[in-house]
């Protein structure tokens, strides 16, 4: 089974340490999150515009450090943004990428891709018909096939926020992250854990992959219809996330499309951060009050992702 620990994210930090960019935290206005002070985590200014530049960095120093990167080069279903961070990596390698989208895709995030250089593919209308087709695709070429989400390598590498956000803001509290298919959330919460850091896990209500497996102690298929779908769609959760949730006792919430949408334009109005809906839905468990932290809690919110259209937040 794949699983990961606090070492293996430090490993990743050593080995994509002067290839991601460090994130900076902003501090939220008095008052911005109720009793708690707060603070957002900028990492949506990461290398192609998400924390999957992390993951996917690691991932393929690894392979290249045991010289299992092969000819074929490597390929990943994603709904875009996983798919991005890996065409980015293995492009300063020199590796050729092959990406499965869904038709769905946004088109930004298409456009992307291409001017990435990767070869892609669009296929059904969900993440998993688009993992069906990369399956087939690794089995015909002999292509290493990476993981938007359900990879050790991948959570691991997505862990190295947690470390940057914690020396940046000693005696953090609580770390707030959206959840899609888990692997932000398994290598944050890795790395939360070992420094006595609460996690709370935050999905849109139609989207709730991770918090129907807590629910029912097991991972299980979900609906996935929201907003947020294109980066928070995966129809189950990694067992790899599961674990980690319950070994770190995370805090599971749930937030409607209308606040996701709202805290989206919030941002955009307060900050102007042109962000996806997927990234909002963390921030809105504070903004809608799902969350609520205590009395001086220290609480950041990981701002993880910006590939978006922003024509529909500028007002007339």
């Amino acid at each position: 089974m794949n699983s990961i620990s606090y070492d293996d994210v430090r490993a990743a930090a050593g080995r994509i340490a002067g290839d991601v960019r460090p994130v900076t935290v902003a501090p939220v206005d008095p008052g911005g999150f109720g009793p708690g002070e707060g603070w957002l985590a900028y990492e949506f200014t990461q290398h192609t515009g998400s924390f999957k530049a992390r993951g996917a960095a690691n991932f393929i120093a690894a392979h290249r450090e045991a010289g299992t990167l092969p000819e074929a080069g490597v390929v990943i279903a994603s709904g875009g943004n996983a798919g991005l961070a890996c065409a980015w990596a293995a492009g300063r390698h020199g590796v050729r990428a092959t990406v499965f989208l869904p038709e769905t895709a946004p088109p930004v995030k298409v456009a992307r891709l291409r001017l990435l250089g990767a070869d892609v593919r669009q296929v059904g209308t969900e993440y998993a018909a688009a993992l069906e087709a990369a399956g087939e695709h690794v089995a015909r070429t002999g292509a290493l096939e990476a993981h938007a989400y359900d990879h050790p390598l991948i959570a691991a590498g997505a862990g190295t926020l947690l470390e940057e956000i914690r020396a940046a803001l000693p005696g953090l509290d609580t770390v707030v992250v959206a959840v899609g298919g888990g692997g932000l959330f398994s290598g944050v919460a890795a790395a939360a854990h070992h420094h006595g850091v609460q996690v709370v896990a935050v999905e849109p209500e139609n989207c709730r992959a991770l918090n129907a497996a807590i629910e029912a102690g097991r991972v299980v298929d979900v609906p996935v219809d929201s907003v947020a779908a294109d980066s928070l769609g995966a129809r189950r959760a990694s067992r790899m996330a599961l674990d980690w949730a319950l070994r770190a006792e995370a805090i599971s919430l749930l937030v409607p499309d209308e606040a996701i949408v709202a805290a989206r334009r919030s941002l955009w109005d307060d900050r102007r951060l042109a962000v996806e809906h997927g990234t909002a839905a963390a921030f809105a468990a504070l903004r809608s009050g799902v969350y609520r932290p205590a009395p001086g809690e220290r609480v950041c919110v990981v701002v993880c992702g910006a590939n978006t259209d922003p024509s529909d937040l500028v007002r007339p």
